[in-house]
This record gives C-alpha cells, sequence and structure tokens, in this order.
C-alpha cells in the first residue's frame, strides 16, 4: 500500500509540473511541420515549457539564413548550433553528422528536456535522435513509418528505431510503424501538422499581391510554375540529368516559373551550376529565390498553374488545394499521393516533362486530404501530456506475429473513418454523419430553402455543425457525398438540370463551395445513382456485378450497375428510368412528355389519381380519412387491401406501368438482379414479378425482384462515394 501510495504521489506531482519539450530545427522544410506544434505549445504555458534549438541549413547564408523566419515568429532560440560542414558531397554530410554529435550533447545536457522533438528523414536529424537516444532523452517523432526513394528512407526508419514516440501521418504510416515492431500504444496518427496551417490559411485574400511580389505585376493566378528539384543521395549523377531536362523543358514550355534553389544535400552544388549555366537566374521567365516564407509559399503553390521537381511539397501539400502537381525521378517513389499527381519516374527526355507539361498546366483536381485534416496539432499537444515520465525509458518492441492494425483507445484519436453525407430532396435537406459499415451515427434535417444563396448557405451551416458533432462522436470525416434530384455531371460536380421540386437549382456547382468552406474532397450524384451505390455497397446490391435500383418515391428514378460500375451515360442521362415511356398517349408527365412510368407509378401520381376520384369513392369500410389530413399513395393502397375496387384499379394500372417499364429495362442491360427501393416498394414488387413473368422474354423471367432493406438509401449512397473513393485507390 505505501509503495503504491508513492507511485501514485510521483505521479500526481509529474500531471502538476510542465513537460519541458525541446523542438529541435535543421531547415525550412521541418520548420513548417513544426512551427505549428511550436505555436500550440507557446500557447499552453501552464503545460509546457518550449526550448528551440537551431541548427543545419536554418544558419547558412545560401540557403537564405532561415533561422531568421523562427525570430520573425517571435520564437527564443536557446542555442544555434553550426553544424554543416560546406561540400554538398556524401562525405560532407557524414562530417555534418558528426560535427553535430559533437556540438550537441553540452546543449541538450544545458537544456534538459523531458522530450525531444524531431521530424522527419534529414541527416541532421539523424543526429539530433542518436544523440537524445544516448543521452537518456525520449524522442518524438514526426512523419515516421513514410516511404520514398532515397536514403532518405533509411535515416527516417533509423529514427523511428531511436524514438519512444511517434506521430504519423497516414493510416499506412501507421501499419508500416507496426510492422517495425514499434509500440502499438506509442503511435498517434495524427495527420501532418502542415495542414492545420495550409488548410486555415491558403484562401487569403491578399494571394494576388503574393503573386505579383515574388512573380511581376503581369502573372496572375493559375498561369505560373513552381518548380523545386532537390538532389537523390543515392544517384546523383542521374538525378543532375534530371534537373537539366527540367530547365530545358521549363525554357521551351514558355511560362512564367518560380524555381527554388535545391537544398543542401550532396549533389546540390552541381545542381546550382547547371541553373547558372543554363542563365535561369537572367532568364526573363524565371524568377530564382533561396527561401519563400512557408504561409506565402503556401498561396503560390495554391494558386499555381502546375508544380515541378520531386520535393514533398508536390506529393503531400499541393494535394490539399488540387493543384496539379508533376513529380519527377524516384524521390518520392512509395509515397501514398492524391490524383493530383502525374509521375515521370524515368524522366530521361525533355519531351517527356515537356508533354507532362502540357497536360497537368491550369488543370485542376479534387483536394486531397492523405496526410491530414487540419487538427494534427491539437491530437500531438494531448499526446504529449500523455507522456509519462515515470515509465521505464528503455523502448519495448512489438515483435511478429504482428496484430492487425487497429486505432489506438485514445480519446482524442479520431478512429472512426466516417463521410458527411448529404441528401437534397423536393422538401427537406437532410444531412448524416456514416460510419464506414453503413452506420448513420448523427442526422440533421432542415426544410429545403426555396433559393440558391439559402440553400447553399443552410448546407454548410449544417456540414460544419456534423463536422464539429464528428470529433465528439470520435469520427475522422473522409469527404462530402452529395445526393440531388435532377441531372447532374459527377465529374465536374454541377447540377446540370434540377427537377421542378427544388428551384434555383440548375446549372450550380455544388463541389466548390463545400470543398472551399470544409477544405474536404465532395463527390455529387443524382438521388437515383446514390440509390444504387447504397445497394452496391451495403444492401442487396453488394458483390452482384449486374443490377438495376429502381427508386419509388415522390417521383420514379434509378441507377444501372454493369460490371460493378454505376452507368452515368455521354450526357449522365442513363437511368432516368421515371421517364421511359409505357404508352404512346398516357398521362401527362413533369418532364413534359406523356405516357412515362413516372406519370402512371409515381407517389404524386397515384395522389394526382386519387384527387380525381370523388371523396366517397374512397370510403371504404375499416379506413378513415381525417378532414384535414392530405391524401395520399397510402391512403390508396390501404384503400385497396380493404377491397376499394376504384383504387385497385388504380394501383393495378400502375403497377402495370412499372413492371412494363422495368422489362424494357431487363431486356436492355439484362441485370441479374432488380432492387425495388422507396416507400412504394414493397407495394410494387409483387406487381412487378407478375409482369416479368407474364411479358419478359423467357430467358429474363429468372431475374430476381426484391425491395430494398435500406432506409436511407440516399444518404448511404452519398456516403458510400467518399467511402469507396478513399479507401480502394493505390496511390
Amino acid at each position: 500500500m505505501q509503495r503504491s501510495r508513492e507511485n501514485f504521489e510521483k505521479m500526481e506531482n509529474n500531471m502538476k509540473r510542465r513537460l519541458r519539450v525541446c523542438v529541435a530545427t535543421c531547415n525550412r522544410a521541418d520548420y513548417s511541420k513544426l512551427a505549428p506544434i511550436m505555436f500550440g505549445i507557446k500557447a499552453n504555458p501552464d503545460l509546457f515549457e518550449l526550448e528551440v534549438v537551431v541548427l543545419g541549413s536554418h544558419l547558412i547564408d545560401d540557403y537564405g539564413n532561415t533561422f531568421r523566419m523562427i525570430e520573425q515568429d517571435e520564437f527564443d532560440i536557446g542555442s544555434k548550433l553550426h553544424t554543416i560542414v560546406r561540400g554538398e558531397d556524401e562525405a560532407a554530410m557524414v562530417e555534418s553528422v558528426g560535427l553535430a554529435l559533437v556540438k550537441l550533447p553540452d546543449v541538450l545536457h544545458r537544456l534538459n528536456p523531458d522530450v525531444l522533438v524531431v521530424h522527419g528523414d534529414r541527416f541532421d536529424a539523424m543526429a539530433l535522435a542518436t544523440a537524445a537516444a544516448l543521452m537518456n532523452i525520449r524522442i518524438l517523432h514526426l512523419e515516421g513509418g513514410e516511404v520514398s526513394g532515397t536514403i532518405d528512407d533509411s535515416i527516417r526508419h533509423a529514427i523511428s528505431k531511436l524514438a519512444h514516440y511517434h506521430a504519423c501521418c497516414t493510416r499506412m504510416a501507421e501499419r508500416h510503424l507496426i510492422a517495425m515492431c514499434e509500440d502499438h500504444s506509442r503511435i498517434l496518427l495524427a495527420g501532418c501538422p502542415s495542414y492545420d496551417k495550409l488548410l486555415a490559411a491558403h484562401k487569403r485574400d491578399d494571394y494576388a499581391d503574393i503573386i505579383k511580389a515574388w512573380l511581376g505585376d503581369d502573372v496572375k493566378e493559375q498561369e505560373y510554375i513552381v518548380a523545386l528539384q532537390h538532389p537523390v543521395t543515392t544517384d546523383i549523377k542521374n538525378s543532375i540529368k534530371i534537373y537539366e531536362l527540367m530547365l530545358d523543358a521549363l525554357i521551351s514550355f514558355n511560362k512564367k516559373t518560380l524555381i527554388l534553389f535545391p537544398n543542401i544535400d550532396a549533389g546540390s552544388k552541381e545542381m546550382v551550376r547547371v541553373m547558372r549555366k543554363k542563365g535561369i537566374e537572367q532568364h526573363p521567365n524565371f524568377q530564382a529565390v533561396k527561401h519563400v516564407p512557408f504561409d506565402q509559399f503556401i498561396q503560390l503553390v495554391s494558386h499555381a498553374g502546375c508544380m515541378i521537381g520531386n520535393s514533398s511539397c508536390g506529393v503531400r501539400e499541393a494535394g490539399a488545394f488540387g493543384t496539379p502537381v508533376i513529380n519527377l525521378g524516384t524521390r518520392q517513389t512509395g509515397r501514398e499521393t492524391g490524383e493530383n499527381v502525374l509521375h515521370v519516374r524515368d524522366a530521361d527526355t525533355q519531351n517527356k516533362i515537356y508533354h507532362a507539361l502540357e497536360l497537368q498546366f491550369g488543370k485542376r483536381y479534387p483536394c486531397s486530404k492523405i496526410y491530414g485534416d487540419g487538427n494534427a496539432v491539437p491530437r500531438i499537444l494531448k499526446f504529449l501530456q500523455t507522456i509519462n515520465l515515470e515509465e521505464p525509458l528503455q523502448k519495448t518492441f512489438c515483435f511478429p506475429p504482428v496484430k492487425e492494425c487497429i486505432s489506438q483507445d485514445i480519446d482524442h484519436i479520431l478512429e472512426t473513418q466516417s463521410a458527411l453525407a448529404v441528401d437534397l430532396g423536393g422538401t427537406n435537406l437532410r444531412v448524416a454523419i456514416v460510419s464506414m459499415k453503413g452506420k448513420i451515427l448523427k442526422k440533421y434535417t432542415q426544410a429545403n430553402p426555396k433559393t440558391y444563396e439559402e440553400r447553399i448557405k443552410l448546407i454548410l451551416q449544417m456540414c460544419n455543425e456534423a463536422f464539429n458533432d464528428a470529433v465528439r462522436l470520435n469520427c475522422r470525416i473522409l469527404g462530402v457525398g452529395v445526393s440531388t434530384g435532377g441531372r447532374v455531371n459527377p465529374q465536374e460536380g454541377v447540377v446540370l438540370h434540377s427537377t421542378k421540386l427544388i428551384q434555383e437549382w440548375s446549372s450550380v456547382d455544388i463541389r466548390t463551395p463545400i470543398s472551399d468552406a470544409l477544405h474536404l474532397p465532395v463527390w455529387v450524384d443524382n438521388d437515383g445513382n446514390c440509390a444504387a451505390l447504397a445497394e452496391r455497397k451495403f444492401g442487396h446490391g453488394k458483390g452482384v456485378e449486374n443490377f438495376v435500383t429502381v427508386i419509388t418515391g415522390t417521383g420514379i428514378g434509378g441507377g444501372i450497375v454493369q460490371h460493378n460500375e454505376l452507368i452515368h451515360g455521354s450526357t449522365f442521362c442513363a437511368a432516368e428510368l421515371g421517364h421511359i415511356m409505357v404508352s404512346m398517349d398516357g398521362p401527362e408527365c413533369m418532364c413534359g412528355s406523356r405516357g412515362c412510368i413516372e406519370a402512371y407509378a409515381s407517389g404524386m401520381a397515384l395522389q394526382r389519381e386519387l384527387l380525381s376520384l370523388n371523396s366517397d369513392s374512397l370510403i371504404t369500410e375499416g379506413l378513415s380519412v381525417k378532414n384535414e389530413e392530405p391524401v395520399s399513395a397510402i391512403h390508396l393502397i390501404n384503400a385497396a387491401h380493404l377491397g376499394n375496387t376504384k383504387a385497385d384499379a388504380i394501383l393495378r394500372t400502375a403497377g402495370t406501368a412499372l413492371g412494363v417499364g422495368i422489362v424494357n429495362i431487363l431486356h436492355m442491360v439484362n441485370p441479374s438482379l432488380v432492387i425495388l427501393s422507396g416507400v412504394l416498394a414493397s407495394f410494387y414488387e409483387g406487381p412487378v414479378q407478375q409482369v416479368i413473368n407474364q411479358r419478359a422474354l423467357t430467358s429474363a423471367r429468372s431475374i430476381r425482384v426484391v425491395s430494398s432493406d435500406l432506409e436511407e438509401p440516399a444518404l448511404l449512397g452519398a456516403a458510400s462515394m467518399v467511402l469507396d473513393y478513399t479507401t480502394r485507390r493505390t496511390y
């Protein structure tokens, strides 16, 4: 009991005193990742004591003396260590590591930190991790577990083995760390800290002024290129050749280009010589710079027509803006990338690179959040608070067999992968948080406004509310899926033509305002197609290669899945099933034609027929309709079930019309399954099967007709667009 009390008192004292955190930064790139954490630590003086150590290329004039931007950010630099041995070759890198190891012990002994925060995969960082590990200082390593194609891989993994704690950016990186036998409980899936700043700041109003300041008054957004190429230390000769070919291609392409000097790795001196030999610094189309402040660099990348080179910024940060990227060579091989990245791994000719520029320049892609969602710093700060200084310092490893990758049971990790689903109906606007398994965790419903401005405002308001609730519900939102009535171009996220039920909703770009506001990728499709997607992922269509979904509700719609893919058609008009004509001279349809399935079998059509009857015609024993209650298709069905002959005749006609339309579908696309969805589905299932048995070709009569078991097909289908896309891709 006495020992337990002593241990408890030690833990209590540990919680009361501030955690002394030393952040060591080596260059301009790692400071962009470390600065948000430093600001977070500084903003919590009651919890943390911040010490800053600056070394490496920060202190070299040729690389911009970038330590000054740390001072401009009002951080007190505890130590400046000149650790770089000039020469920019392999031997100089080794000597620089040795020099850092000579100087670091005195600094670390004086500062005596509880935790040293180290970033990435640079040789300077390896010196820091080595010194701290040998001096029994706990190490938190950022961005471990990632894969790239150079010596950086070996350095990064070596630092991970020295580190006691890990804050990684992607699920794949987390799995790599687990496979490397790191302790599951000491790995935090945080996301990239730089995303916290860039997602919040890249929409600044003064971006045009920043472009002018760096590229000239006549240059506008998406009319310039950002180029950043570093040497590959394991293949210096080839990387210099690629650099020369890139410069030749950029000169020929004849666009304004902001080109940054390479980093200090072996081979950088030769690359600068190539740049100067070609007169890049004097060329009218080029602005060659040693350093751009990160907040301005964000603006330049996000508004560029294209980014080219082999910088990790191209495969990481640029994806958050949808900026087109051309990745040259092997330096980033193995990195997870979004669809905005075009790889030219074998960049052995100028023509290849030039052709890549032609393909990518000026394009725009959906924003990608592979590397973070803007909430990394709060997670890392909470993670730091969980460090128990009374625990043994010696690392333990989890050797094979490796367990299945499961998220940590820490309340600040958003571990449930989920989607925001939006359903725009004629009456209501609904938003839901949907989990990977199709469970609706929370749903929000409001009346659908009548004007475009009010509708967009309400969508953003409801999505923001859901996004905030997702944090409390322990969910990680991967993207937004939107289901809406009308004809939709899903490639552009635009409603081309709306139904009459939703006003001011034609030629509307839905994707852009939602993506810009939430910094999330957005998918949009027609509500019928979404119902089919819901069945494919969560319903009767799961595992079925060819099937058709027919929505039977206020209107008639649906979706067609062939060879496991949704069919949209050349003008996005495929699967407008409600407007298949089953009569040359039938009732008028809302589309302007006559004799459509929707004019016979939709809820609106049944209500129309019901209203045309004498009100006394519905009176049937056992059926009661209140005076103030509006009659609907449900009343018609109930009357028919109770023996009302007029109601039964109307429903038989509707069922036959729907059945004939579905027979036409069977003869055209020959699915193996027909799924009826919507409020009228269970009623129509029998009549439709009967018409198929009577009128379909013999080979089509065996096709099954079932009613959907899904309660919210539009929301689930909208969510499935997000969940399928973000989890099935191989980068």
